[in-house]
């Protein structure tokens, strides 16, 4: 007979105030109460630091032989998107759920393993690196599975099929490194960032919509069963068959312009026009019409109209990377006790990641020489955005939160 699972343990607020009048949880470092915080900290830090040791290297500044293009592709995928989305999960299931997801030690040893993952990938073609960074993803989604199952509320088990695809197509990106599979690395990290878009479509559209209502008094956005469950299950469809050979140029545009549209549609009714004041709330409208406009230069890729590379990035830098930032903003902000208020830092970090997504893509248009220097304003833009919401935010992060409560 197996031997049963210790239970889980609810969600408690102590209830005994320490001495000198301290709530227990008002005290001590807090970088591992809760899972947004160590991931959304390291996740900032590495993406401040990753892209000027990519671009040094892509320079020849630097000669590092693992650093170079795969890798930059790989880490920004694998490592620092991966990072957030596991501290939002671990974040969001406590609040869905009303158990405890990872803390404290175990916490700590899973952003270990996450830290111990980048390092494997600064060992050149290391089959001991490959198995470091894939460890990741398991052990994240180990707890995170207990935790859904558990508590009965299993509506969000299929964003954990969502993880265990990035695993699947981080599988294939060492696979192919080591000639074990056909499919091309840069395939994998592609397929893994339009992963990405579909959970990004997901949560969006939950958040969005309820974000805008309770802070522009004047907005009125509207949402629609089936427009909601169209525009998921096509931006799916759509990103399948951007990945899957064979088929006709004409059906692989049809399907991602198809979806660019449909979620520019959907963003349309959610009162963008609303949100100029509200720098918390542009940010995140912003995201969602460059996953639009992605899944359209995707399109346009498909028939040799526009570069892969512009449609990725419009994903991952314009859509993606603009509600990281909005997202980790927002969540340090409200689960460390504070105003939900935009100041002018988070007018610089959301400025300057839109600045570095147009940078990037301009850089792929324009003759060789200026590309250079557009690719150095994208590294600097983006530096500026992360670097900014690290020294910030960074102390909120590792503090306790001001209204004495736990995580």
């Amino acid at each position: 007979m197996m031997k049963q699972p210790a239970p889980l343990i609810p969600i408690k607020e102590p209830n005994e105030i320490r001495q000198k009048g301290h709530h227990p949880s008002s005290v001590g470092l807090a970088l591992f109460r809760l899972g947004f915080r160590p991931f959304y900290l390291l996740a900032a830090l590495f993406a401040m630091l990753s892209i000027p040791l990519w671009l040094v290297t892509y320079s020849r500044g630097v000669q590092m032989p693992s650093v170079n293009l795969l890798w930059h592709m790989h880490e920004m995928v694998f490592g620092f998107a991966v990072a957030v989305v596991v501290g939002f999960l671990f974040t969001a299931a406590r609040n869905w759920t009303g158990l405890w997801t990872p803390r404290g030690w175990r916490l700590a040893a899973i952003a270990g393993t996450w830290i111990i993952g980048r390092v494997g990938m600064l060992m050149p073609s290391s089959a001991i690196g490959a198995v470091l960074d894939l460890l990741f993803i398991p052990v994240a989604m180990v707890p995170l599975y207990r935790v859904m199952w558990r508590s009965g509320k299993r509506r969000n088990l299929p964003l954990l099929g969502l993880l265990a695809s990035l695993f699947i197509a981080n599988l294939f990106f060492h696979a192919n490194a080591f000639g074990l599979h056909h499919y091309s690395a840069i395939e994998a990290t592609e397929a893994a960032i339009l992963v990405l878009a579909v959970l990004s479509t997901v949560m969006g559209g939950r958040v969005i919509p309820g974000f805008t209502t309770n802070m522009a008094p004047d907005s009125e956005p509207k949402t629609f069963k089936h427009l909601d469950k169209a525009s998921v299950t096509l931006v799916m469809v759509a990103s399948l068959a951007w990945v899957t050979t064979g088929l006709a140029p004409w059906i692989t545009a049809a399907l991602t312009g198809s979806s660019g549209l449909l979620q520019l549609a959907r963003l349309a009714f959610w009162s963008p026009q609303r949100t100029a004041r509200y720098p918390l709330l542009w940010i995140l409208h912003l995201a969602y019409a460059w996953i639009g406009g992605g899944y359209l230069l995707l399109a346009a890729a498909s028939l040799g109209i526009a570069s892969v590379s512009s449609a990725m990035h419009a994903i991952a830098v314009g859509g993606m990377s603009s509600l990281i930032l909005g997202m980790i903003a927002r969540t340090t902000i409200g689960h460390t006790g504070r105003l939900m208020r935009a100041d002018h830092y988070e007018l610089l970090i959301f400025v300057a990641v839109q600045c570095a997504a147009v940078a990037r893509i301009l850089a792929n248009i324009v003759p060789s020489g200026i590309r250079d220097v557009l690719l150095v304003v994208a590294g600097i833009c983006w530096v500026i955005a992360f670097g900014t919401y690290a020294v910030v935010f960074g102390p909120f992060l590792c503090m306790p939160r001001l209204d004495g409560r736990d995580g």
